[in-house]
């Protein structure tokens, strides 16, 4: 991440500016706080979004009472360099309420794609006994490239027939091995999108 402070204006504010926490992974805005260029820094330093508090007149880590900490992905300015747009990874819900977020919403996407992209990487990453998508992993990138290719198969030979049940169940098994093949690649489905949104404009 690279990102420079120098056309930061935190004077306007008084020595605060406000700063809009986003999910890095769903995009919902999930709390908003205030930052002074000390807190700023220590959010650089830790990796985990801290604000100053005006009641309390100090530095705040957010999670450091209730552990449900926001790492750091990102930082932005915007266009007047008075407000900031950071994206992070919350642990746990970010509103002391127990709330996903601060506006009582739901912290998900509304599309499951990306959340199952999410748990593949997971588990590339974390590997779990038991679970099947650890075990593509273990076995390697032939056993996974097979099985993308037993799944299209399956799917060929369902689009032939007028169960739909059966054809949409193999549909799903080829996105999801798909997925994982994606992933055993070091590739994410933005970028299958970006190619396919690419083509469109053309």
């Amino acid at each position: 991440m690279s990102f420079s402070i120098s056309g930061l204006d935190f004077e306007k504010g008084g020595g605060l500016m406000p700063a809009v926490i986003q999910d890095a992974r769903t995009g919902k805005v999930l709390m908003v706080g205030y930052m002074n260029e000390e807190a700023l820094m220590e959010t650089f330093r830790n990796k985990k979004v801290t604000f100053f508090s005006r009641t309390k007149q100090r530095l705040w880590t957010k999670g450091e009472t209730s552990g449900n900490f926001l790492h750091l992905v990102d930082v932005k300015a915007d266009c007047d360099g008075d407000a900031l747009l950071i994206t992070a990874h919350p642990q746990g819900p970010t509103c002391h309420t127990g709330s996903d977020t601060c506006f009582d919403e739901i912290n998900e996407t509304g599309h499951f794609l990306p959340e199952l992209e999410s748990v593949i990487q997971d588990r590339l990453a974390n590997p779990s006994a038991g679970s099947y998508t650890t075990s593509l992993f273990e076995k390697g990138i032939n056993r996974i490239a097979q099985k993308v290719g037993e799944e299209a198969v399956e799917l060929i030979i369902e689009a032939k027939d007028d169960n739909k049940d059966s054809f949409l169940n193999e549909a799903a098994d080829l996105m999801y091995h798909f997925l994982v093949l994606l992933k055993a690649k070091e590739h994410t489905l933005a970028e299958v999108e970006e190619i396919l949104a690419n083509r469109h404009k053309k």
